[in-house]
């Protein structure tokens, strides 16, 4: 595998792995491209590459799903893996294991180049004519408030103390050439950012990145946690520094190899209507509110710019992907780092992340002696409903790690003759999100539910539990052993 620094060295390696679909006729960015999109997210075919985009100049590209499923046989996780530097066959435990590995190592901050060379600056657009009229603006879902410029991009923010600088995902709308809206909530990071500026009453100064190292996005796609700087950690995650490049109108470094860059300010007040626009959870709800103004200052862009689309919607879409790898990696640092035995955690993409499943190893009585399951179970729940990440699904399995929580057939089975109607489950209750539609409205409207914590352990080995009726569970190994030979010799015969 080639050394992957941008955008186009990853397409590359996916083309490589039959996962990209080039696409040469004609395609509209209002509704089209994104409907391609979609379909291809569903049917996990390879990321459509639109290669003539129509309503604007040529030489403009598209990529769907950079983030999603991949259509590589029995390698599903390729995409997020290969943007990580990892190989294509990375499994959903490997990819955690290796992000919570990551958190443990000091940050790598970026590396300045020479800006005169970088890509990112091959076309510089400032004043008036710095507007995205010219660009491939995707309208995405039918009923949304209009075209969105952000669906897998990266905003980067910094405190006015300059003490956090945050990259971050968050889908922001287009409301004319010069001028966008978003969500800036104050539960995402850029909320927090944000009202440290509102505070002072001056603009935010931001810059959004398009396309660049592929690791951007996966990592402004995760729930680091608040203060760290995610560029920073994405270099301890490389093992290198990313190479930035200073801004033309503010002081916020970007990624010298992105595709485009829309540099602008904040307003310190909402003034604008955001929305709605279908999202992760699988509904188009007719939501808008009020967010501040983003207004733009400069874009620069690469010749031939590719510009990244993710179609959110119903599970399996980017916008599920990286979330699920980095809050499970969380979740088993901090049970970790609270003395307790885990195998891994998933949070399964089919349930929109709305679930957290936690592995614990089947011996782990030994590890704490004279514990029973509800204690442990007990105990897992207290220290999630103590951080951030614990609370950020609503349900919460904890299961022996003889399933693995990122196989569908496995989870299901598991859940179906493990979890008790009623019993051996709690409910925390504290702050949620604002985005889960299976809480109340009046739930949502106070920010506060319960979290359900389920113990779903079996027996201790010799003291209940039986044997899986499976391959592996109910033929002597002389026999399995004599199977696999003769598999090996004759598969499918």
């Amino acid at each position: 595998m080639s050394e992957i620094t941008d955008l186009r060295a990853y397409l590359s390696e996916l083309e490589a792995l039959g996962d990209i679909e080039r696409i040469s006729r004609e395609v509209d960015p209002k509704l089209e491209a994104a409907a391609v999109t979609r379909l291809s997210t569903e049917r996990r075919r390879p990321a459509p590459f639109f290669e003539n985009i129509g309503g604007v100049a040529e030489g403009f590209r598209m990529i769907g799903a950079p983030g999603a499923l991949s259509s590589s046989p029995g390698h599903p996780l390729a995409r997020i893996s290969l943007s990580l530097g990892l190989p294509h066959t990375t499994t959903a435990a490997e990819l955690v294991a290796h992000l919570a590995q990551a958190g443990t190592k000091p940050p790598l901050p970026p590396r300045r180049v020479d800006a005169a060379s970088a890509p990112c600056k091959q076309n510089i657009l400032l004043g008036e004519d710095a507007s995205l009229d010219r660009f491939p603006i995707p309208f995405v879902h039918q009923d949304d408030g209009g075209p969105y410029v952000n669906t897998w991009g990266v905003i980067a923010a910094r405190t006015p103390d300059g003490r956090w600088t945050n990259w971050s995902i968050s889908r922001v709308m287009m409301i004319d050439g010069r001028h966008m809206t978003g969500l800036v909530l104050p539960s995402q990071h850029i909320g927090m950012v944000w009202q440290e500026w509102e505070a002072i009453g001056e603009p935010m100064p931001y810059a959004m990145v398009q396309g660049g190292d592929p690791g951007i996005a996966v990592v402004g796609g995760m729930t680091l946690p608040a203060g760290v700087d995610e560029v920073a950690y994405l270099g301890a995650l490389l093992g290198k520094p990313v190479d930035v490049v200073p801004c033309e109108t503010n002081d916020l470094v970007v990624p010298a190899s992105a595709e485009v860059i829309i540099e602008g300010h904040l307003s310190a007040s909402r003034d604008a209507v955001e929305g709605p626009f279908a999202e992760f959870h699988g509904w188009a709800l007719p939501e808008t509110s009020p967010q501040p103004l983003f207004s733009i200052d400069a874009i620069t862009y690469r010749d031939d710019p590719i510009w990244p689309l993710a179609a959110a919607g119903r599970p399996v879409d980017d916008s599920h992907v990286a979330p699920a790898a980095g809050i499970s990696a969380e979740v088993v640092t901090i049970l970790r780092e609270a003395g307790l035995p885990v195998t891994t955690a998933w949070l399964p993409l089919g349930a929109a992340c709305f679930w957290t499943v936690i592995t614990v190893p089947q011996n782990w009585r030994e590890a704490l002696p004279g514990m029973d399951t509800a204690r442990f179970v007990h105990r897992i729940g207290e220290v999630l409903n103590g951080n951030r990440v614990g609370r950020l699904s609503p349900v919460v399995y904890v299961l022996d790690d003889d399933v693995d929580p990122s196989n569908d057939s496995d989870l299901l089975w598991a859940l179906g003759t493990r979890v008790h109607p009623y019993l051996r489950q709690e409910q925390w209750y504290g702050p949620i999100m604002p985005w889960y539609p299976c809480f109340l409205e009046e739930e949502l409207h106070r920010g506060w539910g319960a979290v359900v914590v389920h113990d779903a352990l079996l027996p201790a080995v010799g003291s209940g539990r039986v044997p899986q009726a499976s391959f592996d569970g109910v033929f002597p190994a002389d026999l399995r052993a004599r199977v696999l030979a003769d598999e090996a010799v004759a598969p499918n015969a």
